[in-house]
């Protein structure tokens, strides 16, 4: 009897462990918490422009001058000059005008401003509301380089063309990039016909942010460039830039048709420079 005892009190103590064991509770499987996407946007409150409300030469405070000869890469045959014969403000309007006069070894004259200080541009909005000259040999641009060339000389680091015209091909305006991957005649471009550019001011506007560059010509979206995330090569446009002005005569696209020599005296006129910043969720 006592063996029958021993022998089922193990049985039982088991038993007794056993039950008193708790089930661990059976959670679900883990998911990670998922981020809302960033949504871009730009401040209703202009952080940089410039109206053109004084009369006279450009605000220093706001520009520089590209100034000489070169042919700026492009052999472009008018002399960049930084005095108000060929750029000056007046009654709210910039006038930005190319004149047949030989100056520095060139036959033209012309103006190409540069924006400074706190137009030093890290995404945003950049607009300009302008009229663009007609006649063969004209090739206006509102456009954007960066600051620093960090990834290189060009195209390396980017350009954005927000405006540019040839006057050979009437009423076409395009809005580009070049980058490493896309220059030259391989950019990313897109055009629009706007037959009123010569006659009527328009908005040209960019809208960068860290995914896209868009361009809206009168608020109708004409262009869009993503940003493919596999670096610089295709995306230099995360370092900061700033605004030129200009009216280039002849050039390798310009000056495909030659020049008309009775155009002259021509203008390009810009009645506002703005940046808004960017804005994030």
């Amino acid at each position: 009897m006592k063996k029958l005892l021993l022998a089922v009190c193990p049985i039982i103590v088991l038993s007794m462990a056993s039950c008193s064991k708790k089930s661990e509770p059976v959670l679900p499987p883990f998911k990670p918490i998922e981020q809302p996407a960033k949504v871009y946007g730009f401040e209703s409150t202009v952080a940089w422009s410039d109206e053109f409300d004084a009369n006279g030469a450009p605000d220093p405070t706001k520009w520089n001058y590209d100034v000489g000869g070169s042919g700026w890469g492009n052999n472009e045959l008018e002399y960049y000059t930084n005095t108000t014969n060929n750029a000056v403000i007046k009654d709210g309007v910039l006038t930005i005008t190319a004149k047949k006069e030989s100056m520095g070894g060139m036959n033209y004259t012309s103006s190409r401003m540069v924006s400074k200080n706190g137009s030093d541009m890290l995404y945003g909005r950049i607009e300009v509301k302008a009229k663009i000259p007609a006649g063969t040999g004209t090739w206006p641009a509102i456009w954007m380089l960066p600051n620093d060339y960090a990834y290189g000389s060009w195209p390396n680091s980017g350009e954005i063309d927000i405006m540019e015209h040839v006057g050979y091909d009437p009423n076409n305006v395009h809005f580009s990039v070049h980058n490493q991957l896309y220059n030259a005649g391989n950019s990313k471009s897109s055009t629009l016909s706007i037959p009123t550019a010569f006659t009527e001011f328009h908005v040209y506007r960019a809208d960068w942010t860290p995914t896209a560059v868009k361009g809206y010509y009168d608020d109708k979206l004409i262009f869009t460039y993503t940003n493919d995330g596999k670096g610089s090569a295709g995306w230099p446009y995360d370092k900061p830039f700033h605004v030129l002005l200009n009216l280039a005569i002849g050039g390798n696209w310009g000056g495909i048709k030659g020049v008309d020599d009775s155009i002259f005296p021509v203008s390009m006129q810009v009645d506002y420079v703005r940046f808004y910043k960017m804005t994030t969720n």
